[in-house]
């Protein structure tokens, strides 16, 4: 059996009263979790799911996200995983792009989910612990597993490049399933004892990949935090006896700086992970003294399941590096042509492996520009030293890393010029102590029109997720601009003194 739910099944049988998920003070056990996604399973059939159909979830991270997830894989869809804090129109551009006809969304984002779903002509389930357990009760559960290829796609993951519409990166129940036992194995070393702190979200590939289907498989507990805030975390860590930490380099910094840390008794971690974005060496550092455990950077993308590699366990480890590839997994630095270039060289980062996508949704083109010649095409420059180990450079693309969210500033520009006073806009990158990266946008406005900044900046938050909308918006005379017209965004500079503390 193909299917990745049958990781959830296997680990059931043989360890059905261990908890599988803890959210607060709630448990959910294995065998809870395995009932309630057959029952979920049936919800779906009853309505017409049907093996290879697509399904959004729209959830934090809470244990109904399991549920539902392992009850569309056992029903045999496809998962497309959503951000809670998504808005209407980008919700119907998600639905509308996979072709999903049905989506679970959390009772607190329902709003948006709803009218989204309603632009798509798609069904919506608004999922409210208060309710939701009657209505998984109700369904008649359906106890078997969909049979399913490794090739057949599990996860549709929306990404995207600084150019055109969101690409769902179509990954296989074959990626995912390989993917969480090298983790598990390799990396975490995980056993039925372990408690992963789960606060990076869940429709992310990082948290779930090296969260919860790498818990599953391991019959480990995922502790879930719904909103990152470092005393929560820290409390977690603490009452959970969390045993390996997960995070992207904000979370570090946040748990590292928070006053009162000491107060908390974190003694139970072993090992604590980190993707994302790089790590400041100086974190890195700073958080193996206080915490009294090693930190293992990697790196991946959704594209790769996500991960593709990382400082392993037992290795040495190289700060600042994001180690050398995970097993079964290739990657080399190469140049325009795809030739590899001499060691130390920079290049753009290929990938192939069992980790690669199956390709981009109905999107042949971008599939082959991808991976032209079966390596995967990153967009990351970066160089490789003697020893193997590779080091990030710089971005081939112009994605902004927003505390470990991607932001794509073509599709903030988009919005930018759906205003009627807005001329030109170019949204880029900006330094932040904290965040690593802050979105700021430079925007000409049209002749004669009268708008203020702080208008702009109001105009795109409504329209986009928190984390995306830019906190910097300035007005500008012109922008500097190429040969052919194109606009020089590395050319902007942004008005002096910007306050993005």
């Amino acid at each position: 059996m193909a299917n990745l739910a049958s990781n959830l099944l296997d680990t059931a049988s043989g360890h059905a009263g261990r908890v599988a998920v803890r959210v607060s003070e709630t448990a959910v056990t294995y065998e809870d979790l395995a009932q309630a996604s057959s029952r979920v399973a049936g919800m779906l059939r009853e309505r017409g799911v049907r093996p290879g159909d697509p399904v959004g979830i729209m959830l934090p991270n809470v244990a109904e996200f399991a549920v539902i997830y392992y009850g569309v894989l056992r029903a045999g869809g496809v998962v497309v995983p959503m951000n809670p804090l998504l808005k209407a129109r980008e919700v119907s551009y998600y639905l509308g792009d996979s072709g999903a006809r049905l989506i679970f969304a959390w009772h607190a984002f329902a709003a948006e989910a709803q009218a989204g779903a309603q632009r798509s002509a798609a069904e919506s389930v608004v999922v409210d612990p208060a309710t939701f357990p009657s209505l998984v009760a109700a369904a008649a559960p359906d106890d078997k597993v969909a049979g399913r290829d490794g090739g057949d796609t599990a996860v549709i993951l929306y990404t995207s490049g600084t150019t055109g519409s969101p690409k769902g990166a179509e990954l296989t129940h074959a990626n995912l399933e390989r993917n969480a036992d090298v983790v598990r194995t390799d990396l975490l070393q995980l056993t039925p004892g372990d408690v992963i702190f789960g606060g990076l979200p869940l429709f992310h590939a990082f948290g779930q990949t090296c969260a919860l289907n790498t818990a599953v498989a391991a019959g480990a507990c995922v502790t879930l935090l719904p909103r990152f805030t470092p005393s929560q975390a820290l409390e977690i860590l603490a009452t959970h006896r969390v045993s390996v930490f997960e995070g992207v380099p904000t979370m570090y910094i946040a748990l590292l700086g928070h006053p009162e840390r000491e107060a908390y008794d974190t003694s139970a971690l072993r090992l604590a992970v980190s993707g994302g974005a790089a790590m400041p060496v100086k974190v890195l550092r700073g958080f193996e003294e206080a915490f009294g455990c090693p930190v293992l950077e990697g790196y991946g993308l959704s594209e790769t399941s996500p991960v593709a590699s990382f400082n392993h366990p037992d290795r040495p480890r190289k700060p600042g590096s994001i180690g050398t590839p995970i097993r079964g997994v290739q990657m080399r630095v190469v140049d325009k042509e795809g030739n590899e270039v001499p060691q130390g060289d920079v290049g753009e980062i290929a990938i192939r492996g069992h980790n690669v996508m199956k390709g981009y949704w109905h999107r042949p083109e971008d599939t082959a520009k991808a991976t032209p010649d079966g390596w995967f095409r990153t967009g990351d420059m970066g160089r490789v030293d003697a020893d193997g180990y590779f080091e990030i450079v710089d971005r081939k693309k112009d994605m902004i890393i927003r505390g470990g969210y991607n932001v794509y500033p073509r599709e903030i520009e988009e919005v930018l010029y759906e205003h009627p006073a807005v001329a030109e806009a170019a949204v880029i990158g900006l330094p932040h102590p904290a965040l690593g990266e802050e979105v700021g946008a430079a925007v000409v406005l049209k002749p004669g029109a009268d708008v203020t900044a702080d208008e702009l900046r109001a105009h795109v938050k409504s329209q986009v997720a928190a984390y995306k909308y830019p906190r910097l918006v300035w007005i500008a005379d012109e922008l500097p601009k190429g040969a052919t017209g194109k606009i020089l965004k590395r050319e902007i500079v942004p008005p002096t003194g910007p306050d993005l503390k």
